[in-house]
């Protein structure tokens, strides 16, 4: 089985969305297999978007990341589960989001997108790593 990280970002948390999109995740055959409301501290959260450094949306992507409790979970699938993930979420900006996608269906902001997916199987890994790092 194949893992990657998902985040039910801050707005989803706000919003009472974490129940609809685990069902989701579920409803497609996806397992959680470690979950954990918390609040993403700045220091984590930069670490976490640190490929994203040198744009100038960096700094509120920390801030708003790291506002308020967010549902980080270790969702675990057949191959490539990132990717059933990245198709589940629906484009980045919602008004491209396909109907029947989380943001297609329950955002309407791009900085206030509800989730986080991995964007693939390296960076998975260094995601779980960081959030779960004693997880097997």
């Amino acid at each position: 089985m194949n893992r990657t990280l998902v985040i039910c970002k801050p707005d989803a948390v706000e919003r009472g969305l974490t129940g609809v999109i685990i069902s989701r995740l579920e409803n497609k055959g996806l397992r959680i297999v470690a979950a954990e409301l918390r609040v993403i501290e700045p220091d984590l959260a930069e670490r976490h978007y640190d490929e994203h450094r040198s744009r100038p949306f960096f700094d509120s992507l920390v801030k708003f990341i790291s506002r308020s409790p967010s549902l980080v979970m270790v969702v675990e699938g057949p191959e490539d589960t990132w990717r059933i993930v990245r198709t589940l979420m629906g484009a980045t900006n919602p008004a491209d989001a396909a109907p029947g996608t989380i943001r297609g269906d329950l955002a309407t902001e791009t900085s206030e997108n509800l989730v986080h997916g991995s964007d693939g199987a390296a960076s998975a890994r260094r995601e779980i790593d960081l959030f779960f790092p004693n997880i097997t």
